[in-house]
């Protein structure tokens, strides 16, 4: 599929803002533990974040997985090393353009056009992990949240990756995700996860709030308190560790 223009400009929009406030709280300190994310810091999410830029661009210039991978980046400054890598990262996107084919991990779509949308996802939120590592947190736009919870869920979650049933959070029940007006609603078991936008299904929990807060939830940046739910609290329970075993 090709992305329309106007939706890989707003992408395009978004990571260069995102990016850019991610390098201006950096400087605020590079030590700074990130709260979120036991273990991590400042430094080292800059650091995977360059190194995740830089992956894409070898995926836009190869049209596979480069391989060896990763580089040895570990002599680099960290700050410079991400600005290299953020506006090389703005440039081989404008150059790919959204029809280009390449590796991609979504079943239904292999273009350039997937790593706009990605790229700016990851992006804000590892913006707010340095923004909660300095007490700076500011809202993600949030027509960018709501496809960034539609990410989480119709690809990351409801994609093909379960069939061996390999979870320790089987589920097992129907969950509804609603934000501003837009709700998912996805069924999982041992060795699958749908997900649909129908609103009939009956559930067995509901977890709704503003597309901030439920996006980072979904990513383990809020706790359930940054949100609102309705239904089973253990379905809420076994729901989240189930997302959390499809993404990072």
């Amino acid at each position: 599929m090709s992305l329309p223009p106007e939706r890989a400009a707003f992408y395009l929009d978004c990571l260069r803002a995102d990016s850019a406030r991610l390098a201006e709280v950096a400087k605020l300190g590079l030590t700074a533990d990130v709260p979120p994310r036991p273990g991590w810091t400042v430094e080292s999410v800059v650091r995977h974040t360059a190194t995740v830029y830089l992956h894409k661009i070898e995926v836009l210039r190869l049209g596979r997985l480069p391989d060896p991978w990763p580089p040895n980046l570990d002599d680099r400054e960290p700050l410079a090393l991400y600005d290299e890598a953020r506006a090389a990262l703005l440039n081989a996107l404008a150059q790919a353009g959204t029809s280009l084919e390449t590796w991609t991990f979504s079943p239904s779509d292999k273009t350039s056009g997937f790593w706009y949308r990605r790229m700016a996802l990851e992006t804000a939120v590892h913006r707010v992990d340095l923004e909660l590592a300095h007490n700076v947190a500011t809202p993600i736009d949030r027509t960018l949240a709501l496809d960034g919870i539609d990410e989480v869920l119709s690809l990351m979650l409801g994609g093909p990756w379960w069939a061996e049933g390999d979870t320790s959070s089987p589920v097992d029940a129907t969950v509804r995700v609603t934000a501003d007006g837009h709700s998912w609603t996805a069924q999982a078991d041992a060795t699958s996860a749908t997900v649909t936008r129908d609103t009939d299904a009956e559930v067995a929990a509901e977890i709704f709030g503003d597309p901030t807060d439920v996006l980072l939830w979904l990513w383990g940046r809020r706790d359930t308190s940054a949100v609102q739910t309705a239904g089973s609290p253990e379905a809420v329970k076994a729901f989240r560790a189930r997302v959390a075993e499809c993404t990072t």
